[in-house]
């Protein structure tokens, strides 16, 4: 700050010089004072009041009484003091103007910072959508003038799957050729690219280029989310499970990354129908079983209907987890973990125990509404792995 602070003083000062020289520099002759502007003026006046009085145009009464009002006048205008203040008062001006000047520049350099911070400002301002585009378009077309460059085809296909452009995405990483092929992130994102691109699907090269990421990387963690989603996907919810709790072990406890993976692997036991004793769910730290229906209420159960499974603390309206999945056949297994806490900071583990209910949801929607099919709520010890749920009645 200094080194901008003080050249900046120095040619401030320059200036005032050069502007305010007259002011400053104003020569040996001494100005004509208000003083002497005055007498001038009242002389003038006084030879016109003589010649007046010699025509004969005023009486000598007349122009007595002039002459002591023009006296008098002249007495109270040209006073000393009066003429001291007249002609100080160019000093007073250079001196106020230059401490104005100096105050309000440091005032501004003070408020908005030295050049650097206010060009560094500037650079931070928030880039539009629209001038992100421009700028990975302007680079592909870069790239086409210079196709064996393979980085840079990595680069512009790691944009295009940030804008969300999957199909342009996965072009630029085929491009890219054997520059991924040792980069297992690298890898992930183009299976991930290819997956989206096949509606969900990872059979065929996206499946080979996560088994390769693997092989690089075993701990990579987008090709093992990647590894689980493609299990899950065929149906192979033991191995999705697997392969999530290998994810899961790596990430922050506690962290949000954490719960979304550990209610995908919920998820993947309550479809899988595996209970806490072959998914690693720890004494205590939970509440599972299987979910029955009544053979009556069965015709009323749709497609699309949504599975709920709530536990609350006993006598509290208030949820402590809540699971939530897409029906089916009955009887399906469940799972209430920490993963599905309502509250972070009040997981289910740390209940000794809790009221468990389930419902079956048209909507989905967190208020029970007339129609839900509905169980009867049970008190179950937390850590219990046996539980069994009925759907028996009707919501009135």
């Amino acid at each position: 700050m200094a080194s901008f602070f003080i050249p900046a003083f120095l040619l401030l000062v320059l200036v005032l010089v050069l502007v305010l020289r007259p002011f400053i520099f104003s020569g040996k002759t001494e100005g004509t004072s208000r003083r002497q502007m005055n007498a001038a003026i009242y002389r003038d006046e006084l030879d016109k009041l003589a010649a007046e009085h010699a025509a004969g145009t005023i009486n000598a009464q007349e122009y007595e009484m002039s002459h002591a009002e023009m006296r008098q006048r002249l007495f109270q205008d040209t006073n000393e003091e009066d003429d001291k203040a007249v002609m100080g008062s160019a000093k007073k001006v250079v001196i106020g103007l230059c401490i104005f000047i100096v105050l309000l520049s440091s005032g501004l350099y003070f408020t908005l910072g030295d050049v650097l911070r206010v060009a560094q400002e500037n650079d931070q301002k928030p880039m539009t959508q629209a001038n992100i585009e421009q700028m990975v378009a302007d680079f592909a077309l870069k790239m086409e003038k210079d196709p064996g460059n393979l980085k840079g085809w990595a680069m512009l296909g790691r944009s295009y799957r940030i804008l969300g452009r999957n199909e342009d995405a996965a072009k630029a990483y085929g491009r890219a050729g054997s520059f991924i092929n040792d980069d297992p992130e690298l890898l992930s994102e183009y299976a991930d690219t290819l997956a989206a691109t096949a509606n969900g699907s990872f059979s065929g090269k996206p499946l080979q280029l996560i088994n390769q990421a693997l092989k690089l990387d075993p701990k990579n963690l987008l090709a093992l989310w990647l590894s689980g989603s493609a299990y899950f996907g065929d149906g192979n919810y033991k191995a999705a499970v697997q392969t999530w709790e290998r994810l899961a072990q790596q990430l922050p406890p506690g962290s949000e990354e954490s719960r979304a993976i550990e209610a995908s692997i919920t998820e993947a036991r309550t479809k899988g129908g595996l209970t806490s004793a072959n998914t690693g769910i720890a004494a205590g730290k939970g509440v599972s079983g299987r979910i029955d229906i009544a053979p009556e209420l069965k015709a009323k159960v749709k497609s699309g209907d949504v599975v709920m499974v709530i536990a609350r603390q006993p006598g509290e309206r208030m949820p402590v987890a809540v699971l939530k999945t897409p029906v089916a056949e009955f009887p399906m297994s469940f799972a209430l973990t920490d993963a599905l806490a309502m509250n972070p900071s009040a997981p289910i583990s740390k209940l000794s125990e809790v009221s468990v209910e389930v419902r079956i949801s048209k909507t989905g929607m967190a208020k029970a509404e007339v129609g839900d099919l509905i169980s009867v709520a049970q008190t179950i010890k937390v850590g219990s792995s046996q539980v069994k749920l009925l759907i028996d009645q009707v919501r009135q």
